[in-house]
């Protein structure tokens, strides 16, 4: 038996409710509707500075994990759980997400580039969002091509890399 304990922003123990009912009207504060969380969510910059900021007010990554947990969303990203509690939008799953992104997380782009995403994506899936952090991409291209200088023989500059990260998770969270 797993007991879980939610504590207000002031340190005081709150139930679930209460704590979702905090969270909930804590979150205008922040994003005004889904669409802006998608802008703010998609940048791997602004969506680091979100989490640090929902964290200062008690929302951290552990409470929004507990959050995923209890309305059955493990298999989600931690957007979903956001848009489920914010707009009452059923979450779906990272493989889901992947899935119907793939199209245009692929055009334009070439064979050497898509399949360094496609390694990307495959993370995201098994890991989550943490995956698509900016820290992540180096760490992301030594894993693939095992060291960085071969990564950009294969994708281009650093910079033309950067951008190819940070443009697909556009596409990963539009509609």
């Amino acid at each position: 038996m797993i007991a879980t304990s939610f504590w207000s922003a002031d340190g005081k123990p709150v139930s679930i409710q209460e704590f979702m009912d905090s969270m909930f009207g804590a979150m205008p504060e922040f994003f005004k509707s889904e669409e802006e969380l998608r802008k703010i969510w998609s940048n791997p910059t602004t969506r680091k500075a979100f989490l640090e900021k929902i964290a200062e007010k008690g929302f951290g990554k552990d409470e929004l994990e507990t959050l995923q947990k209890m309305i059955d969303a493990e298999q989600s990203d931690l957007f979903d759980v956001l848009t489920y509690i914010s707009f009452l939008t059923k979450p779906i799953s990272r493989v889901e997400r992947v899935e119907q992104s793939k199209d245009k997380i692929f055009e334009g782009l070439d064979e050497k580039q898509k399949e360094f995403l496609g390694f990307v994506l495959l993370k995201y899936e098994e890991r989550g969002v943490e995956e698509l952090d900016e820290e992540k991409l180096p760490v992301l291209l030594n894993l693939k091509y095992h060291a960085i200088a071969n990564a950009e023989q294969s994708l281009g500059d650093v910079d033309g890399i950067r951008s190819i990260f940070f443009n697909f998770q556009k596409a990963l969270y539009s509609r």
